[in-house]
């Protein structure tokens, strides 16, 4: 499909985006803006307590930032005119199944009558989420959002944004299949989501009863996620609730066309509005930076793994391809129940990019672009000692940490504990490193491919 059709698609359009401070979402808004300014209007849904709220977030956490700096070149002073046209902050809460959380009844029907396309992109991508806050944001989250979506009377598509890694740790080529409810990834019985909120509302009731403070609170409910998905064969919270979620658009959707769109890990912007725009440090980026200032001297992974990145505006691009594609072949269709589209956007098929790759990149570009440390003098980099399984590490750990942290606990007990904060701080920081590669860990050895459909490709 050439971008002029999908341009001449987007025009005139009404869409309702969720989580629309995340940072995909500010991109895609963005692209919208800049590409196609005859949009008809771009309801943007934020979480806050009311309308006034809204826009000051719409402002502060979209608007202001240096992403959309190519849009204010273009549009000069008629930005606020324009903005004003053409965006409406909306105040809600997709956690919220009653018109999501929206409070103003008016704006409610205004978006019923009007919108033709819904976007959902809010979640939260922490893979170490509380359960609770995972399964409502990613799961029933979603529910909530195809609920209102199937009371807009225009509404034609629901594209909703998952990820690859739904897949969980297998290997070879995946394809773009949808999930059905119920459905493990290791064929173990008995997952359903509603059972899986009873887990956590009476483990929530058991710990407030035996008066557990905030922080114990929330590490049980991120430790009971870990188990719950691994249960039931996923390796983490966010893409077991991510996984649950698809689930429950695909059973509840109806005659709704759903789109699913699953993007591979997220990096900065390849070209467009520029190159290497990226806000705070993400998940693959905090390795570059770690790196960069000397403090990543070893690291875990199979040299010979793929690791599959796609920048966050080819991402973009491919949303915006599907939502044209599938909106034209939905009307040339007959009517009746239609099937979920997935879209895998990633590069392992197209564009491999190996373990070793990023290691080589990461050492040319700071060695022609030192960091700069507190000290004024550039960081020097070299490379990493890389342990190729978890058994080598584990034993690097113990001999290089684990040991000399017991050898300081005897001296503490000796000395009356005068060594405590050092020796409290050192077996954070530990333990913190072991969490870290136990999260990590799957997709430092990941042996899948995604296979990508044609469509999305612009």
């Amino acid at each position: 499909m050439e971008l002029p059709s999908i341009l001449q698609f987007l025009e005139s359009r009404t869409i309702l985006v969720t989580g629309a401070t995340g940072f995909l979402a500010k991109i895609f808004v963005e692209k919208i803006l800049r590409a196609q300014p005859n949009v008809k209007k771009l309801y943007l849904l934020l979480r806050a307590a009311d309308a006034k709220s809204a826009s000051q977030r719409l402002h502060n956490e979209v608007i202001a930032k240096d992403l959309f700096r190519v849009l204010r070149e273009k549009m000069g002073a008629n930005l606020s005119s324009f903005l004003a046209e053409k965006v409406t902050p909306v105040a809600g809460d997709i956690c919220t199944d009653e018109n999501l959380g929206v409070k103003d009844l008016n704006l409610v029907e205004e978006m019923w009558r009007e919108v033709d396309i819904v976007v959902n992109m809010a979640a939260t991508t922490n893979f170490d989420e509380r359960y609770d806050v995972a399964l409502h944001l990613n799961t029933l989250g979603a529910k909530h959002v195809l609920n209102f979506s199937k009371k807009c009377a225009k509404t034609k598509m629901l594209l909703h944004v998952s990820t690859a890694y739904v897949s969980g740790e297998r290997g070879g080529l995946i394809l773009e299949k949808p999930y059905r409810m119920g459905e493990a990834l290791n064929g173990a019985p008995g997952l359903d989501i509603d059972m899986e909120k009873k887990v956590v509302e009476a483990r929530l009731s058991e710990l407030q009863q035996v008066g557990a403070t905030e922080r114990e609170i929330t590490t049980a409910m991120k430790d009971l996620g870990f188990q719950r998905a691994r249960k039931y064969g996923w390796p983490n919270t966010y893409v077991f609730t991510k996984a649950m979620g698809e689930m429950l658009l695909g059973d509840l959707k109806g005659n709704l066309p759903l789109v699913i769109i699953r993007p591979a890990i997220i990096t900065s912007t390849f070209k467009e509005p520029f190159s290497g725009w990226v806000e705070g440090v993400r998940t693959i980026d905090s390795l570059a930076v770690g790196y960069g200032k000397g403090k990543l001297t070893f690291f875990l992974g199979d040299p010979g793994s793929i690791i599959d990145v796609i920048p966050a505006d080819l991402v973009v691009n491919a949303m915006m391809a599907a939502m044209a594609a599938d909106y034209y072949a939905i009307n040339q269709a007959a009517s009746g129940d239609e099937e979920t589209i997935i879209y895998h956007v990633g590069s392992s098929v197209a564009n491999p990019i190996r373990f070793t790759k990023l290691q080589d990149y990461a050492l040319h570009y700071f060695t022609k672009h030192p960091w700069i440390g507190k000290d004024g003098k550039p960081v020097k980099v070299g490379e990493v000692t890389v342990f190729s399984s978890m058994d080598s590490f584990r034993r690097y750990m113990e001999f290089r940490y684990v040991l000399p942290l017991k050898g300081l606990q005897l001296v503490n007990t000796a000395f009356c504990q005068y060594f405590q904060k050092m020796y409290l701080d050192l077996r954070r920081k530990i333990n913190f490193v072991m969490r870290l590669v136990e999260i990590y860990q799957p997709y430092l050895f990941f042996k899948g491919m995604c296979f990508l459909h044609s469509a999305t490709m612009i």
